[in-house]
């Protein structure tokens, strides 16, 4: 008998359309588990390499006092200024003085640039008719954070007039994330002396702080801070933004509190001025956007340009408060009666883009990190050099 083989029919190997589907959906679901995961990891590394940048400062200014005995000024004028005109300098405001950051740059291995900038010039934007533009427009890494986004616009640096043969100058901002604190301090100048471990100088009168004078101890007072940089928008409101109030005559009652040095023994009646002085910032906040007047122009109402740059020894550019913890419900404030630069007493408290708080550098050269739940109390404490209210580091 012969046997009849039956060809068998067999359809090539494939997947149907529901196989695809439940594949895609399950790799979906798994790049969404993943994907915050990733992100957190991101955020980390940034975190650390912005620690690692204020360790670098840290470092920089402990060892600057070990070969100086003092730490860097805050705001070292000179006798004699190269500029222009009576606004070099202004008393002891700061315009034109030169930042603990341009102090400590051999220190940060950056020789270079600090053998390139003339010290005895204004360290303001256009009042050396350009000439160190070079070394002031200069990006510094160590500087950056990772995490902020860098300032928008450009600086212009020039003479006004072609007269001397030379021509404008325009760079972007280099950017400055990190700044020098004053302490728990409204008011920077020498007659306010700040409770911060930067000494304020005018010509003829002392300021410099040593170790010998942070009785709280260097792993006690904090140097460095970090801030987000602003956005130079004034049509929006922001954390970094700093609010003028152009006038604020309550501001005068923290003078006793402001000179004492010693934060946490505010007085009841200074707490209640605070507080009044806070919520006048935040009243303030929403009516300073939009372009303003020429009297009354947008960005001297809505100054929102901090960490722009790192030459100039001012708040708002190189110098900043630990009145409030970082991320603060309560914005930044500005007592400029002209509305022009950030040369007056200010708030600037500390900011960043990491989850729940900020890295901070103390005196010692350690770093920590600073929760935005952190009371005033603390922060006042850590940032004051001589307070006598050492607090322990689980409170912050």
């Amino acid at each position: 008998m012969r046997s009849k083989v039956r060809a068998s029919f067999k359809p090539p190997a494939g997947f149907t359309l529901i196989e695809l589907l439940v594949v895609i959906a399950i790799i979906a679901v798994l790049i969404a588990l993943l994907l915050p995961a990733v992100q957190s990891a991101r955020e980390a590394a940034r975190r650390a390499q912005c620690a690692n940048n204020l360790k670098q400062l840290g470092l920089a200014v402990y060892n600057y006092e070990s070969a100086n005995g003092s730490f860097p000024l805050a705001y070292p004028q000179r006798a004699t200024w190269d500029v222009t005109g009576s606004d070099g300098t202004v008393g002891d405001s700061g315009w034109g003085d030169w930042s603990p950051h341009a102090l400590i740059l051999p220190y940060l291995e950056q020789n270079g640039i600090y053998n390139a900038i003339n010290f005895s010039t204004a360290a303001s934007d256009n009042e050396d008719d350009g000439r160190q533009a070079t070394a002031i427009c200069s990006q510094l890494n160590t500087l950056l954070c990772p995490s902020s986004p860098m300032p928008v616009g450009t600086m212009d640096y020039g003479p006004g007039s072609d007269s001397a043969g030379l021509t404008w100058i325009n760079a972007r901002f280099p950017g400055n994330n990190y700044f020098a604190s004053i302490g728990p301090s409204l008011c920077p100048w020498t007659s306010a002396r700040p409770p911060g471990i930067f000494g304020i100088s005018t010509p003829g009168q002392g300021g410099s702080v040593g170790v010998r004078d942070v009785q709280d101890g260097t792993s006690n007072t904090i140097a460095f801070a970090e801030w987000r940089a602003g956005d130079c928008d004034s049509m929006k409101l922001s954390i970094q933004d700093v609010i003028n109030l152009f006038t604020y005559t309550t501001a005068g009652n923290f003078g006793t509190w402001n000179n004492d040095g010693g934060a946490s023994s505010m007085p009841a009646a200074g707490m209640a001025n605070f507080t009044t002085f806070l919520n006048t910032c935040a009243g303030a906040a929403p009516g300073s956007l939009g372009p303003g007047s020429n009297k009354n122009p947008g960005w001297a109402s809505n100054k929102s340009y901090i960490g722009r740059e790192w030459a100039q020894g001012m708040l708002g550019h190189t110098l900043g408060t630990t009145l409030l913890p970082p991320n603060s419900q309560y914005p930044n404030c500005n007592l400029e009666p002209w509305g022009g630069d950030f040369d007056a007493p200010s708030m600037i408290n500390p900011s960043s883009y990491h989850p729940g708080g900020a890295n901070v550098a103390f005196a010692d050269g350690s770093v920590r990190f600073v929760k935005s739940s952190t009371n005033w109390n603390t922060m006042w404490a850590i940032g004051s050099k001589a307070g006598n209210d050492i607090v322990s580091a689980d409170s912050y």
